[in-house]
């Protein structure tokens, strides 16, 4: 006659896996419980630094790209960068800003700031160019062109890097005078406070290749997904709290800790100026124009981290200390803290993260965008690109009033 259990003994199995099974079900639950209440100690310590001053004397060279931002410029980045220039101190600071053909007052706006700059006796270079998008479309085709069914465009990124790196080309003006720098403040168009670029410039101890605020235009959602990746070079697995998808970012974002990237952008940057005044100086640049016909594209302030020597050494930093918004009612819904991160979207973020990393991956995405950089590569022995990580499937070129996809 065969062995048999008896129901009693399955009884007692059964009841005792319902016990383990309750018990690891209420440590998770504690443990969500301590994580949340450590995340919002975290929070509101945030919310208790102030500051006012810098906390170590450098010196600062400030560049900044303009095209038709009146609106913020005139409601509040005027303001914010006179009064971040006079904590800074006169002779600590340069201004550059290169406005690169408005179709709104732009230049107006900027008139008015270089006036105000010239009263505080403010070291500056503002560079209002005619040149139009248009003009730009309209010019004859060479170097960062493209071929598209609507005939031969200008590439957007190559654009960039190029109104980028005239917004340098006092630093190394400066340079050859003997004059220099420690850092360069990068500043997109966004609403802020010095405050907020005194937390940015010490971040880790002020020990970086880069350090990156984080923007919003649509909060909670942060803007910059272009030029942001992670510890592991991937893009976010999501656009809210905590982003990532390596644990050494989401780990450090979780705890509002200088978070470890691979690049970044996020409207404010600050880097060492030393890389940009090497015998080889860094500049801005877009991937190659045969390999952006095969339709990929990356952000010129993505390779500006990958070309940079720096950054394999010191470190590419985001701080999520330092938020940012490209208007007034963006900057408000995440400064401070506890406006960004109640428990609610802590714990729905925690979750939402898990679930898209436990049901997601970045390989085919990836894989699709590897493969045309290999067939690229195998054309040609010079044909290398050291930026892998920050190329996309896609293709830009640039439009009479902005950009678009092709």
């Amino acid at each position: 006659m065969p062995y048999s259990i008896p129901y009693y003994y399955t009884i007692r199995r059964a009841l005792a896996r319902t016990r383990v099974i309750r018990t690891l079900l209420l440590a998770f639950f504690v443990f969500n419980l301590l994580e949340l209440q450590w995340i919002l100690n975290r929070v509101a310590e945030a919310d208790a630094v102030h500051h006012n001053k810098p906390r170590r004397q450098e010196r600062i060279f400030i560049a900044s790209v303009n095209w038709n931002n009146e609106l913020v410029l005139r409601t509040s980045w005027n303001h914010a960068l006179v009064d971040l220039t006079t904590r800074l101190g006169a002779d600590n600071v340069f201004v550059s800003i290169y406005e690169s053909g408005s179709y709104d007052n732009t230049k107006g706006a900027l008139m008015e700031l270089d006036a105000e700059l010239q009263r505080l006796q403010i070291p500056r270079s503002i560079i209002l160019s005619p040149v139009t998008h248009e003009d730009e479309i309209n010019s004859t085709p060479g170097d960062g062109w493209i071929s598209t069914p609507k005939g031969e465009l200008p590439r957007r990124i190559p654009y960039l890097s190029r109104i980028r790196n005239l917004s340098l080309k006092p630093l190394h003006d400066l340079a050859e005078q003997g004059i220099t720098f420690d850092k360069i403040l990068f500043l997109n168009d966004v609403v802020f406070t010095a405050s907020d670029v005194f937390e940015l410039l010490d971040t880790n101890d002020g020990e970086y290749a880069a350090a990156c605020s984080m923007d919003f235009s649509k909060p909670p959602k942060y803007y910059d997904t272009f030029a942001l990746r992670d510890a592991g070079g991937h893009e976010t697995v999501m656009q809210t709290w905590p982003y990532f998808r390596s644990s050494v970012s989401r780990g450090a974002m979780k705890y509002l800790e200088p978070v470890p990237v691979q690049s970044c952008w996020n409207g404010m940057v600050a880097m060492p100026a030393g890389p940009f005044l090497t015998i080889r100086p860094l500049r801005f640049r877009g991937i190659p124009d045969s390999l952006a016909a095969l339709h990929l594209e990356g952000s010129e302030c993505c390779l500006i981290h990958t070309d940079n020597p720096l950054s394999s050494r010191k470190g590419v930093y985001m701080n999520p200390l330092v938020r940012v918004g490209y208007n007034g009612d963006s900057w408000g819904a995440v400064n401070p803290a506890t406006n960004w991160l109640s428990a609610r979207s802590i714990l729905q973020g925690l979750w939402i993260n898990r679930i898209r990393r436990w049901t997601s991956t970045a390989w085919l995405k990836e894989w699709i965008v590897q493969r045309r950089i290999d067939e690229w590569a195998a054309l040609s022995p010079s044909n290398r690109e050291p930026g892998r990580i920050c190329i996309i499937n896609e293709m830009q070129v640039l439009d009479v009033y902005g950009w678009a996809h092709v």
